[in-house]
């Protein structure tokens, strides 16, 4: 894997340490702070809960660097019916939950990058060995965030994710 020493930023002119190969949303879009208060309400790094009504869970939409064999991810939170997360949750710590069906679910992380909008995108999730975070298989259409996940990014992208990512005023 190579090593990333760093990279000439073209938004702000200065070198950043490092290549962030992954960036994550703390939680689904439609948390809001106040719901923090709500007693059916919860938000974990790995769950949320919005009024016991919509449930997320969190993973990552993993996408090839064509050009090093390194994966970038974006760390995103997708709903699941209420029957599909309390199942989840039942296996959470239960060796071999890898081998579960994939859940259905729907994207609930706006990445602003891409457009149109990723809410509600349709996604697969696929749990993996306890301690790894989730899977999320996009479904196969020509959004540009599918196209990317199925036929990877060069490096030179992750870099001009990176300089969008943390420059949000640069973005479209």
């Amino acid at each position: 894997m190579p090593e990333h020493s760093g990279f000439l930023c073209s938004c702000c002119g200065q070198r950043h340490d490092g290549l962030p190969m992954s960036f994550a949303a703390p939680a689904p879009d439609f948390w809001t702070p106040e719901l923090a208060e709500d007693p059916e309400s919860e938000l974990t790094s790995e769950t949320c809960v919005i009024k016991g009504q919509a449930f997320f869970v969190h993973g990552l939409i993993e996408i090839p660097v064509t050009d090093t064999g390194e994966v970038f991810s974006w760390g995103v939170w997708v709903s699941l019916s209420q029957d599909n997360f309390t199942r989840a949750l039942r296996l959470w710590n239960t060796p071999g939950r890898e081998n579960e069906p994939p859940y259905f679910g729907w994207l609930s992380t706006g990445l602003t990058l891409y457009s149109p909008t990723t809410i509600e995108l349709k996604t697969n999730l696929h749990t993996r060995s306890i301690g790894e975070r989730p899977f999320i298989e996009l479904e196969p259409t020509d959004h540009p965030l599918a196209v990317e996940q199925r036929m990877g990014i060069a490096h030179a992208r992750v870099q001009h994710i990176a300089e969008l990512m943390l420059h949000p005023e640069q973005q479209p």
